[in-house]
């Protein structure tokens, strides 16, 4: 089992979409924390002062009473719910806008990831040793680090602010409700918006750092980028099983095409390869059907029951199994064993029609010897 000081390699593009589809992205929680604060702030800033005279408004005309509103109590219910109404129409507004804040800084963090995966219940993150190594990982030291980092520099940036207008913000008890309510509030936002401007850089930190250990977190080793490869590609021996598969079912289902061929060519055993040619549509034979065992079995009293020739060649049946493709032209090496065969059968055929004499025994046809499996597997047989 390899370590993961092992895993030097960028993450494949197939890894990085696994994780994807497993809820995994890189996320930088400094940046939802900015788009929250920053959201709520400026919905604030923006909607305090509507909202505050809306309340005035309102409470003008919640107090106000007489003989009818006295006896008639159920208004008093009445004028509630219409308060109340307002309150949570504007807190569901405002819960919208920061949730619509924090999704968008969610998605340009990391980008959209919709999975149920990470919610799933896994008992296997209960295991408090595995716990406990997360704990120090370089991911887990570095936002310490960071976390400790931000909250010394917002500490200090709060003392500073607080310690330069402390006085001024002291002499507004001296001064009218309304102008100290508005230096108040300029003092407030003035010093929020410092503490944004912190988060924002730390944000802007943050969110490089958060993707860089992201990746270094899917980083493979040399033999997972090899397995994987291999499973993407497929292994050489389940591809070869692959293909024996395809060219036994291709084999199989060209069985139907033998009555149309010109003869068959067979072994006595094991091979059976039907061919037909047609000099106005083919430039050279072509194989239709062949197979070995049981489907060449079927071919030849396929081939009877139509009264297609059967010729006992166990060469040149064996190099056409194996180097001619189906509905393909045999290849050239063949032509002249092929064509001695042919013309045997058109003699025959002449021979049975009353149109000339029975032809001698079957040609004995020359196959060149490299495209003889039999005689490739003897040859590699004899070498030490």
């Amino acid at each position: 089992m390899e370590s993961s000081q092992d895993r030097s390699l960028p993450a494949t593009e197939r890894k990085l979409q696994k994780a994807r589809t497993d809820g995994q992205a890189a996320r930088s929680r400094d940046l939802s924390h900015l788009a929250i604060l920053g959201t709520g702030a400026a919905c604030l800033l923006g909607f305090t002062p509507l909202m505050f005279d809306h309340l005035l408004r309102a409470m003008e005309q919640q107090l106000v009473f007489d003989a009818a509103t006295v006896q008639a109590t159920g208004s008093m219910l009445t004028r509630l719910q219409g308060m109340s109404a307002v309150g949570l129409v504007a807190s569901a507004v405002f819960a919208i806008v920061i949730g619509g804040a924090a999704l968008l800084s969610a998605i340009g963090a990391g980008g959209w990831v919709f999975s149920f995966k990470p919610i799933t219940p896994q008992f296997n993150r209960l295991n408090p040793i595995s716990g406990t190594a997360n704990l120090f990982s370089k991911q887990q030291m570095a936002n310490v680090l960071k976390m400790v980092l931000m909250t010394a520099i917002l500490s200090a940036v709060a003392w500073k602010y607080m310690s330069s207008s402390i006085e001024q913000v002291a002499v507004l008890v001296l001064q009218p409700s309304p102008v100290a309510i508005r230096h108040v509030a300029d003092w407030l936002t003035a010093g929020m918006g410092l503490l944004l401007l912190v988060v924002f850089l730390v944000a802007m930190v943050d969110v490089p750092l958060q993707a860089f250990f992201f990746k270094d977190r899917l980083k493979m080793s040399h033999q997972e980028v090899k397995q994987e490869h291999k499973e993407s590609e497929g292994s050489p021996e389940t591809k070869g099983r692959m293909r024996q598969r395809q060219r036994e079912i291709a084999d199989r289902a060209s069985i139907t095409a033998v009555p149309k061929a010109d003869f068959v060519v067979m072994n006595p055993t094991h091979y059976a390869v039907a061919l037909k040619y047609d000099d106005q549509t083919m430039s050279a034979p072509q194989v239709i059907s062949k197979g070995t065992d049981l489907i060449a079995l079927k071919i030849r009293e396929l081939a009877k029951s139509h009264d297609v020739p059967v010729l006992e060649s166990p060469v040149l049946a064996r190099a056409l199994y194996a180097h001619a493709e189906l509905d393909q032209p045999i290849p050239s090496a063949l032509y002249t064993a092929v064509a001695q065969v042919l013309a045997y059968v058109y003699r025959l055929k002449a021979a049975m029609r009353g149109q000339g004499r029975m032809p001698e025994a079957v040609p004995e046809p020359f196959v060149p010897p490299e495209l003889d499996p039999l005689n490739k597997t003897a040859h590699q047989g004899k070498q030490p």
